[in-house]
């Protein structure tokens, strides 16, 4: 065992120095130089000379080219406007009843309010549409795999991803990509909530 950790040691020294050798040969370079012969001097003073000034080019006309015709816009939707929103001034009588505020039979909780809701739509990318169908598809295989005791005793918490689930694939269904993806992505949350 002392043998072979000396000989180790002594392996590695003989590396170390002949790593050492070959950085000192190649770090010092040639040990001959060129010679480079002096320039001869000038004895004599030289003239120089400018070169003359170039003629005025002529002008070169550009031939007419053809171009393609302008492309035309009878595919392009109109740009969608936004309705501005009246506002109350204090000209209004004072006659008129405030408005009465009914209490609905099903009241949604806070976290369903704070959560959110649909977004307008807009332009979606078939690249978009893909990524919230596939996390549509993936929440559904979770929730099939969820153990049927974990179920029965989550109801609740199932209930809100099921209800964020389906409205994804509706407003995917309508063409809003990304407002499904923020609706699949909210399910995925509660969902990853429920797993823990």
């Amino acid at each position: 065992m002392r043998y072979e950790y000396e000989m180790r040691r002594i392996g590695t020294t003989i590396r170390l120095v002949a790593l050492t050798c070959a950085l000192s040969l190649g770090l010092s370079g040639c040990r001959h130089k060129a010679v480079v012969p002096p320039l001869p001097a000038i004895s004599q003073p030289v003239d120089l000379e400018t070169p003359p000034a170039p003629d005025k080019p002529e002008m070169v006309e550009a031939p007419p080219a053809k171009l393609p015709p302008p492309p035309t816009a009878a595919a392009a939707s109109k740009p969608r406007r936004e309705r501005r929103k009246t506002t109350k001034t204090a000209a209004t009588p004072a006659t008129t009843n405030p408005p009465v505020q009914v209490a609905s039979a099903e009241t949604p909780s806070p976290e369903e309010t704070a959560i959110g809701a649909l977004s307008s739509g807009g332009d979606s990318s078939p690249r978009a549409q893909q990524e919230a169908a596939d996390l549509i598809a993936s929440i559904e295989k979770r929730l099939n795999a969820l153990p049927a005791q974990k179920a029965e005793a989550e109801k609740t918490q199932i209930s809100k991803i099921k209800n964020f689930q389906r409205q994804a694939q509706d407003a995917l269904t309508s063409g809003d990509a990304e407002g499904a993806k923020t609706l699949a992505t909210k399910a995925k949350l509660l969902l990853d909530d429920l797993e823990k």
